[in-house]
């Protein structure tokens, strides 16, 4: 009997020590044990994320190459639906040949962190989409002018290019793959949907991608 008692009082014990000593830390530091433990464990989760080596960095180069992929088709599928749904043969027709360029330095000899990078001759970031920037002779095609391309969709000239003279276009690309695999360089016949004024920028730009060119009032 009295065995069993020094046992339960020794538990006893051990139990107010245990307490006494969490009472302790809590007040010395002022953070409750279970706020130190999800503070170690975050630490321990934000140290994995930022971890060079950490697979989510392959995940998020994947996620960014299917993104490129899929807006790439999408943009297939309009130029496709604009070819069949507009009369072209309204329209005033040139035939040059046509390039494709990106804003890397295989184009520009610009590299990112460049001030100039991806920056056009108009001051208009480069930029793929319904309506995408290009580079033309503005001798025959002013800055400002929307050309439709078959198998391209709509280019708004504002570039130029030493290399770029009389009936010769540039289209830009995100890519050099697109470039390669969309593109190449054709003779092909394109349509001038308006004549540019010798400008354009950066808000017209974003106004014929909202509205198209009937309704942007360029």
């Amino acid at each position: 009997m009295s065995k069993g008692l020094n046992v339960a009082k020794n538990v006893f014990m051990t139990v107010l020590f245990i307490a006494a000593l969490y009472v302790t830390w809590t007040t010395l530091s002022q953070v409750p044990v279970n706020e130190l433990i999800g503070f170690e464990n975050d630490q321990i989760e934000d140290t994995h994320v930022a971890s060079p080596i950490h697979n989510d960095l392959g995940i998020t180069a994947k996620k960014t190459v299917q993104k490129t992929e899929t807006a790439s088709a999408s943009m297939a599928e309009t130029v496709t639906t604009l070819e069949q749904e507009v009369n072209w043969s309204e329209y005033p027709v040139e035939t040059v040949t046509a390039t494709g360029y990106t804003a890397n330095a295989e184009s520009t000899g610009k590299n990112p962190g460049d001030p100039a990078y991806g920056i056009t001759f108009s001051g208009v970031p480069v930029h793929r989409n319904v309506y995408s920037t290009i580079a033309a002779d503005p001798a025959l095609f002013p800055l400002g002018t929307v050309l439709f391309i078959p198998g391209y969709g709509y280019g708004v000239v504002a570039d130029t290019g030493s290399a770029i003279q009389g009936a010769t276009i540039d289209l830009y690309f995100d890519t050099i793959d697109q470039v390669y695999n969309e593109w190449g360089k054709k003779d092909v016949d394109v349509y001038i949907v308006q004549k540019g004024n010798g400008e354009i920028s950066e808000e017209e730009l974003a106004a014929l991608n909202e509205w198209g060119v009937h309704e942007a009032g360029l």
